[in-house]
């Protein structure tokens, strides 16, 4: 397995929508395998392939305390979203912000697994809008999309001043918290 460099805000390529994947074969199994790596590397809780420049509908997922829940989803599609919930958020590609966004608090989950298998899930909680999040990114939508414009561009120009200052992104307190 190898690491991916993970895209930040605001750069354009976050913005693809991704494309379907049409053969679950070993290139998309090692894609998965490496985004694995990288999101646990990050250390985050999930990670779309568009965020390592890779325009796939491809997600991978572990909210466990342990990391040893990993979840795949490849073309993932909300079936049902019920409730309403607010629940702070953060992004490995926009790196030491945090903020409240509404999401439906359950959602209902058809995809296929790592092996090309469809299946269908049920979340609530972290897991419901770590899913929603993380689609979201593959047809190129950012959780700052649900702020205002002031805000989402205040968090623009400050991420821009840290890389014209020399920060190193990878350095920015990690956007994820795995307590509860």
């Amino acid at each position: 397995m190898s690491l991916l460099d993970i895209l930040y805000y605001p750069d354009p390529q976050l913005r693809t929508s991704a494309s379907e994947v049409r053969d679950v074969d070993g290139n998309v199994a090692k894609l998965v395998d490496d985004m694995f790596a990288t999101m646990y590397e990050a250390p985050g809780i999930g990670l779309a392939a568009t965020q390592v420049n890779v325009h796939q509908q491809v997600v991978v997922i572990d909210v466990s305390e342990e990391n040893d829940t990993p979840l795949t989803f490849i073309n993932p599609k909300i079936i049902v979203a019920e409730g309403m919930a607010e629940m702070q958020e953060g992004c490995l590609s926009i790196p030491g912000v945090y903020e409240t966004i509404k999401r439906p608090s359950e959602v209902r989950i058809a995809a296929l697994d790592r092996e090309g298998n469809p299946f269908e899930m049920d979340a609530d909680g972290l897991l419901a809008v770590c899913i929603q999040h993380e689609i979201d990114h593959l047809q190129g939508k950012l959780f700052v999309d649900y702020l205002s414009t002031l805000k989402r561009n205040r968090i623009r120009k400050k991420l821009e001043k840290w890389v014209r200052d020399g920060a190193d992104l990878d350095d920015i307190p990690e956007p994820v918290s795995r307590s509860r």
